[in-house]
């Protein structure tokens, strides 16, 4: 099967390239597959990873995405084409994202197979939080975007309530839930030697300025610190596109604060020790995006959690088996309460940090790929099977009528 991954990819920064570089990971592993990433442009010429066959054809705010993705799907001629997408994927600006968002049903027109995993809704988004300036009109582009979206032969979200809206708001076809992943094939028990010793690590980890932000969070552990000498704040991530500058004023603001500490953007390598030693992470947002890549971080390396009360978060305690607190969205004091509560059982913070590793089993990277690969490999074989098709109108008197439909099967090997 030859299949092209629509994706940012690392070294980019932009949205999901952590979620399309794990799904190009796994990919790779299969011999009878060719996997070709057609991934976003880069500000400065780099080093592409080892191993992966890239080819970096589109850019972000670009209205000509749509021209350069379809010429170079048309080159390759792949079997399959599967976007790992965003709304605001292909720009932050509604016309280039608006026309990145027309992709998969172009290609789908020009009849190949297109599967996109949609990773949030537009009914799920805060457009106050987003910064959106008209937010009549985003709902409106972005219920046709939606419908726009549903015209690829098979969607998968991330949430049930997602296929509910898309089903009964937008009457879609052909949606699959599948689970967000960690993305590990093999995660390690978790090892509490490493927390609490010397201090209590609580850890916030985003893209933080938009519906993302520290205020509260920080007014919170204030609280905490008063009861909890030896507890420290670790807030990691860098700024959200639309918040250039955020992270650094905050951390200017509280410079002197020995107990909170400021570690920037994380690479890559150093995230299992970021979660690894973390006693709690925690989520204080005013709205989600979709299902939460820190959540799933949390999980994988068996981390306790607390997180504002939204559906999203709600939604993936009870879906995925995830261990979380939940405080009132905007009240401080409560937070501050559910971080003190945790911190002060250690009985506690082992069971929920068992219960995430726990849910994190069920969903390793590879268990999901293969989910994948085997709606597309049912595909390619009925596919292979529309020739035969003609052979039911045929009467039963025609001579050699068996021995045409052998001829004419395809001769399929399981490759999964």
């Amino acid at each position: 099967m030859k299949l092209c991954l629509v994706t940012a990819f690392p070294p980019s920064r932009a949205g999901l390239n952590e979620y399309g570089f794990h799904l190009a990971c796994e990919l790779r592993q299969h011999p009878l597959l060719s996997l070709t990433i057609l991934a976003d442009e880069v500000e400065e010429p780099c080093e592409e990873l080892d191993g992966f066959d890239i080819v970096r054809c589109w850019s972000f705010n670009k209205l000509s995405n749509p021209v350069n993705l379809s010429r170079r799907i048309r080159e390759l001629k792949p079997d399959v084409v599967w976007f790992n997408l965003g709304f605001a994927s292909f720009g932050d600006k509604p016309l280039p994202a608006f026309a990145g968002l027309a992709i998969p049903a172009l290609t789908r027109i020009r009849g190949v197979y297109t599967h996109v995993t949609l990773h949030q809704l537009m009914e799920t988004v805060n457009l106050d939080d987003a910064g959106v300036r008209f937010p009549l009109l985003y709902k409106i582009a972005g219920s046709v975007a939606t419908r726009i979206v549903l015209m690829s032969n098979s969607i998968s979200v991330l949430m049930p309530a997602y296929r509910r809206t898309l089903r009964e708001k937008y009457r879609g076809e052909y949606i699959h839930v599948r689970a967000h992943g960690i993305f590990s094939g093999t995660p390690e028990y978790p090892d509490f030697s490493r927390r609490n010793n010397p201090t209590q690590r609580i850890l916030a980890f985003g893209k933080w300025g938009t519906y993302k932000r520290l205020e509260q969070l920080i007014d919170a552990f204030e609280i905490v610190s008063q009861r909890m000498p030896d507890a420290k704040l670790i807030i990691s991530g860098s700024n959200h596109p639309k918040a250039p500058g955020y992270v650094e004023s905050i951390a200017e603001k509280y410079r002197d604060n020995s107990r909170i500490e400021f570690t920037g953007y994380v690479a890559e390598e150093t995230i299992p020790e970021l979660f690894g030693s973390a006693t709690m992470v925690v989520m204080p947002y005013t709205s989600s995006a979709g299902a939460s890549g820190v959540a799933h971080l949390a999980a994988e390396y068996g981390v306790p959690m607390i997180t504002s009360n939204i559906r999203d978060f709600r939604d993936l305690a009870e879906h995925e088996g995830l261990a979380i607190l939940f405080f009132e969205t905007g009240n401080t004091q409560e937070l501050a309460d559910r971080m003190t509560y945790v911190l002060e059982r250690p009985e506690l913070q082992q069971e929920m940090a068992e219960m995430n590793f726990s849910a994190a089993l069920r969903m390793t990277m590879p268990q999901i790929i293969r989910q994948y690969l085997r709606s597309f490999d049912l595909h390619q074989r009925a596919k292979a099977l529309e020739p035969l098709s003609r052979f039911r109108r045929l009467p039963h008197w025609v001579p050699r009528r068996s021995a045409l439909a052998r001829a004419l099967s395809p001769r399929t090997v399981p490759w999964l």
